[in-house]
Parts: C-alpha cells; structure tokens; sequence
C-alpha cells in the first residue's frame, strides 16, 4: 500500500502529549508504521562521549505512530490522505478541500 503521509510533509498531531501541535516529518518507517517528526514527542537521552559529540542529556525527537498524524491541508486544518488518477499519474489529495497535495 503506497504511504499516505512522506517525508517533508507539514503534519498536526491529534492525540498525545502534544496535541495541536504542528511540525515537519523528517523520517517514515513504513515496516512498523511510524514517523519522527522534527520538535515533536521529544524526549531527553543520556549518551556517552565519543568522538563525535560531547555527550549529556540530548533532547531527542522519538518515532510515532502515523494513526496520531494528520496532514495539515490548504486551510491549516488537520485533514486525511486520499489518492486518485491526475491523468496518467496516482497523486495525494487532502480529503477535506479536495486539493491536490
């Protein structure tokens, strides 16, 4: 099943502890059906010092389920994903103005 929701798409999240709040998918796993959106379900990680960073408690989004994500549609409205033919191509449409993602 082709996904509804892509990486870069602008998102409302609907339930959770932030609820209302609007943001940009940075990734999708689709295996486990779940997006990290960039500000969103954060959460502090412990980690080590390496190399690479100085370690510490780093504030860190975390993957959530994409039941709770609603694409954000021409209105600034949270709005479901639907898909039709645009001639020869399947494009997204946002199912509450009809407009073409």
């Amino acid at each position: 099943m082709a996904a509804k929701l892509k990486k870069g798409d602008t998102v409302i999240v609907l339930t959770g502890k932030d609820k209302g709040k609007e943001g940009k998918i940075a990734s999708v796993d689709p295996k486990s059906n779940k997006a990290v959106v960039d500000g969103i379900n954060v959460y502090v990680r412990a980690t080590r010092q390496t190399q690479d960073s100085q370690g510490g408690r780093i504030p860190k989004s975390m993957p959530m389920d994409l039941s709770n994500l609603a694409i954000k549609d021409a209105n600034g409205k949270p709005s479901r994903v639907g898909f039709k033919m645009d001639g020869d191509t399947k494009v997204r449409f946002a199912k509450t103005t009809g407009d073409v993602i």
